[in-house]
């Protein structure tokens, strides 16, 4: 074989060429040098590429590039086609969708769980601490109360119960200021996370442009860098609310959120916008700008990322935690007004007790959307046993009112007002207009606007307003107060009050009957059962025995009393089950709440954890196909520099082989 594989026979037989040998070779050459120019391009390219592969190692986003390589057709020669060398047709992305799409779910939802673990883990090491919670302090006030029920007249003692008394409302009030200041931070950090959602839509729509543009100028080449940073935004969106991407054909990036409603469409970024709820003035909403005009979103649509998590952990956590406090204060001020309301104070004064607590109102606030004229429903609170820690909504559509439990979307329809529903008792507005609307939060400020009403210890009605004396057989008890507490006696209507401190007697006018004198109303002979309640004037009692005739026992007022028989039922409030339907004490409601946020604090504690792994390894997943590899780029440069160097040394003996043909002599 000869030059370039050409046989020697086609050297011999010259008679069958059509130009001279010399030119044929040139022409070979000619291909050797563009073949070789080309393998040095390529290897060029390839060393850029790798190059800048390397340098954007440490990229946020960046995905790495490789360079498209085609062979070129061949030339065709009476020894078949010879080859020209390589086009470099494009740079490209080695990129899975799968995978980022994957990633773009796995880190929303570990955004969210983070965001929404770190909100809940403040509350609960602020109701939980053994200190500064409010379980220990209601605990040292009962205790207090039992001290005063021991010694009655113990100046030092009731003082120590009031100043209790006055931590017990200082820590609810500072447990609800702290929540308070939650929820005040949270308005800042849903504002904050509206202008970053923005930011980050205004950049993709730049992009887009950008990126469109590039394309068409490109001939369809894809601008990888400037696909890299988009993406790199839309991650950075998704980490702060979930969203939906649609790649269009144009190259653009399409971008909703919620119920689908468009952030990025082409080069247009929408907006969103932090307004005031119109059901909660305390609260703001996230709202939608379509062409100058607020929509408020449906604001359980936006779900996951940061700005899911503030909004589900301001609804369904910090909220209802507000109100379960409310509702432990609101249950401790309520029960002991009116147990104190049963006793009597020391003397000199021995006048019947009245509040040691101020008591909150139901807090009512009207859509803002409403009639202004309209006015606000009254709400009262009229058991606590029926109370709940949900929120209200009563709408009025022009016929009768619904009533919707939020906690559980129970409704309720009325034809009029009042009702008596889960405790309160709910009065019609006047006036009322169709389509008028009212949130009840019967608790929400319980906490709040608890306070001691008096600084006097003697207010303290630790005595009972009764007493019982007997002359002859059988044996009657002390006696107890009947609740409701009596109506405070008014001086202009005396008939407003049940005479309970009026003297009764009981007289036997045999072994099975007796009589009463002293009761309003008159009553007349009554059978006895031994132990059964006897109840006149708001007291009851029980005769024991079997009782002669004319045998006399006596109900009085208490006056000078100054034994501790209500304060010993006042202590006995810690156990009694005075709430949730009578199932759980003062105690048991408030330990139902820290027992509730531990539970969820620390399923988010683990499911945040799982979260952050499954991140790990998809992003590691990931970056095995897209990331940079400094061994394998390391590898890639060596290879395009030993073709470069390969095609350069062809170069050179194109250059040598060429010089030859030019030295011979036609």
């Amino acid at each position: 074989m000869d030059l370039i594989g050409l046989p020697k026979e086609f050297f011999k037989c010259a008679d069958n060429l059509t130009e001279p040998v010399w030119a044929i070779e040139g022409n070979i050459v000619a291909n050797l040098f563009t073949s070789a120019l080309s393998g040095m391009n390529a290897a060029q390219l390839g060393v850029a590429t790798t190059q800048h592969n390397i340098a954007n190692i440490s990229t946020p986003g960046f995905t790495r590039q490789q360079i498209l390589v085609s062979s070129r057709a061949g030339q065709q020669t009476g020894a078949g086609f010879i080859g020209q060398g390589v086009d470099v047709t494009g740079v490209i992305r080695i990129y899975d969708q799968f995978l980022n799409t994957q990633v773009l779910q796995e880190q929303n939802q570990a955004s969210y769980l983070t965001a929404y673990h770190s909100a809940i883990a403040q509350i609960d090491l602020l109701i939980a601490d053994p200190a500064a919670g409010a379980a220990p302090a209601m605990q040292s006030f009962f205790d207090k109360m039992n001290a005063v029920a021991s010694a009655p007249t113990s100046s030092t003692a009731r003082a120590d119960l009031l100043s209790s008394a006055q931590t017990v409302v200082d820590r609810f009030q500072a447990i609800d200021q702290s929540l308070t200041d939650m929820a005040n931070g949270l308005t800042s950090q849903i504002t904050g996370s509206v202008n970053t959602v923005n930011s980050y839509a205004q950049q993709i729509a730049v992009l887009n442009g950008n990126i469109k543009r590039a394309i068409a100028s490109g001939q369809g080449q894809q601008p990888n860098d400037l696909i890299d940073q988009r993406d790199q935004a839309i991650s950075q969106l998704n980490q702060e609310i979930k969203t939906t991407v649609l790649r269009q054909a144009d190259g653009t990036a399409s971008v909703f959120v919620g119920n689908g409603q468009a952030l990025v469409l082409d080069e247009q970024a929408m907006r969103l916008q932090v307004v005031q709820s119109a059901n909660d003035p305390s609260k703001v909403d996230i709202a939608y700008l379509n062409n100058g005009r607020s929509v408020v979103l449906q604001q359980s649509s936006l779900q996951g990322g940061k700005m899911g998590a503030y909004l589900t952990f301001r609804d369904q956590t910090l909220e209802p935690a507000r109100n379960a406090l409310g509702r432990v204060a609101l249950g401790m001020a309520v029960s002991v007004n009116q147990q104190n309301q049963l006793g009597q104070e020391p003397p000199p004064t021995g006048a019947l007790g009245g509040n040691l607590f101020n008591m909150a109102v139901p807090r009512v606030d009207q859509n803002a959307n409403n009639n202004p004229a309209s006015g606000k429903p009254s709400v009262t609170i009229a058991n606590l046993a029926g109370l709940t820690t949900s929120d209200y909504r009563l709408t009025f559509n022009g016929a009768g009112y619904t009533l919707l439990r939020l906690s559980d979307n129970t409704t309720t329809s009325y034809a009029s007002l009042p009702q008596t529903v889960d405790g309160m008792t709910i009065t019609a507005p006047a006036p009322v207009t169709a389509g008028d609307s009212f949130l009840i939060r019967p608790t929400a400020n319980g906490a709040r606007d608890i306070a001691l009403v008096t600084n006097d210890s003697n207010k303290v009605a630790a005595a009972a307003p009764i007493r019982t004396t007997k002359t002859g057989a059988g044996t009657i008890s002390s006696g107890t107060v009947n609740p409701p507490p009596p109506a405070i006696p008014n001086p202009a209507h005396p008939m407003t009050h049940l005479n309970l401190q009026d003297t009764v007697t009981i007289t036997f006018t045999s072994s099975t009957t007796f009589t009463v004198a002293g009761a309003n109303p008159a009553v007349g002979v009554q059978t006895y059962v031994s132990g059964q309640n006897i109840s006149y004037n708001g007291w009851t009692v029980q005769i024991t025995g079997t009782p002669a005739t004319s045998d006399v026992f006596t109900i009085a007022s208490n006056v000078g009393g100054t034994d501790g028989r209500n304060a010993s039922l006042l202590a006995g409030l810690q156990t009694q089950n005075l709430m949730a339907n009578g199932t759980a004490s003062l105690q048991g409601v408030y330990g139902q709440l820290v027992g509730e946020v531990a539970v969820k604090t620390s399923e988010l504690a683990v499911t945040s954890l799982a979260q952050d792994n499954m991140v790990a390894q998809t992003v590691a997943a990931q970056q095995a196909v897209s990331g940079v590899n400094l061994d394998e780029e390391g590898a890639n440069l060596i290879r395009y520099q030993n073709a470069y160097q390969a095609a350069a040394k062809a170069m050179q003996i194109a250059q040598t082989m060429f010089d030859a043909i030019l030295a011979i002599n036609p």
